[in-house]
C-alpha cells in the first residue's frame, strides 16, 4: 500500500512532463526566427518575367534639362553649312537690291535723256542701233540691234504698267501707257540687261526719260532692245509710226 501511495505522485509527475515537452515541441519552431538567408540579386528579366506590364529602370534617374550647350540636332559641320548658305542668299538679295536702282553702266557716248523733242522720242540714241525684223509672223516688234549697255528711253510720257526682272520672253521688261495726241499708247521694252531697270511700277516718266539699258535677257539671242508699240488695243508696226511721230 504504501509503495502504491508512493508511485501516484511519480506518475502525476511524469505525465505532466510528457505534455510539457510535447506542448515545447509543436511551439517551440513556430516562435522560432532563425536568420533569413541572403537574397539572390534581381535581374531586369526576372521581374520582366513576374509583371510585364512594370516599368524596370536599372539605376536610379533623375530628370534634367536638356543644355544646348551639349546637345544639337545638327553637327557642326551642318551648322557651319547653313549659316554659309544664309550669308550667301543675303549677299545676293542685297546685290539684286542695289543693281535695281544702279545706274553704273557703260553709257558714255550716249545722253542720259533721248535727244529730240515733242511727245515721242526714239527709244535708242540716233546712230547707235539697225533693225534686224519687225512685226510679222507671230513677231509683234522690231528688233533694235544695239550694244549692251546702250540706254533705253521712253518713247512717250506716261505711266510704268511693268517693271520686272523677268516678264515671260521678254525678260528684263518695262511697259508703259501713254496718251499721245489724244489716243492710248502702250510700249513695251524688252531684253533689257539684269539689274539695270530705272523705273518702278507706277512711276510717271517723261518722253525722253532713261528707264534701262539694252541687253539679251528672255528669249533673245543677241544685244537688241525689242520695241513694241500698241495704239487703242491694236498693235502697230514700230519703225512706222516713229517715223512720223517722232520729233
Amino acid at each position: 500500500m504504501g509503495a502504491r501511495k508512493a508511485l501516484k505522485p511519480l506518475r502525476s509527475i511524469a505525465i505532466f512532463g510528457a505534455v510539457g515537452a510535447l506542448v515545447a515541441g509543436i511551439a517551440l519552431p513556430a516562435f522560432a526566427s532563425p536568420k533569413p538567408a541572403e537574397a539572390a540579386p534581381t535581374t531586369l528579366q526576372q521581374l520582366a518575367a513576374v509583371d510585364a506590364q512594370s516599368l524596370v529602370v536599372a539605376s536610379q534617374a533623375t530628370a534634367a534639362p536638356l543644355s544646348r550647350g551639349n546637345f544639337s540636332a545638327t553637327t557642326p559641320e551642318e551648322i557651319a553649312k547653313k549659316k554659309a548658305e544664309e550669308a550667301a542668299a543675303a549677299r545676293a538679295a542685297a546685290a539684286a537690291s542695289t543693281a535695281s536702282t544702279s545706274t553704273q553702266f557703260n553709257s558714255a557716248g550716249y545722253a542720259l535723256t533721248s535727244p529730240g523733242s515733242g511727245e515721242v522720242r526714239y527709244p535708242l540714241p540716233m546712230g547707235s542701233w539697225n533693225v534686224s525684223r519687225t512685226v510679222g509672223g507671230g513677231h509683234n516688234g522690231a528688233d533694235m540691234l544695239a550694244p549692251a549697255g546702250t540706254p533705253i528711253y521712253a518713247a512717250a510720257a506716261g505711266v510704268v504698267r511693268a517693271s520686272a526682272e523677268s516678264i515671260g520672253g521678254y525678260g528684263v521688261c518695262v511697259m508703259l501707257d501713254s496718251v499721245v495726241g489724244g489716243q492710248r499708247v502702250q510700249t513695251t521694252y524688252g531684253h533689257m540687261l539684269y539689274g539695270s531697270r530705272q523705273v518702278q511700277v507706277g512711276q510717271t516718266v517723261a518722253a525722253g526719260q532713261l528707264i534701262g539699258y539694252v541687253g539679251s535677257t528672255g528669249r533673245s539671242t543677241a544685244n537688241h532692245l525689242h520695241f513694241e508699240v500698241w495704239i487703242n488695243g491694236g498693235l502697230v508696226e514700230p519703225m512706222s509710226w516713229l517715223s512720223v511721230n517722232a520729233g
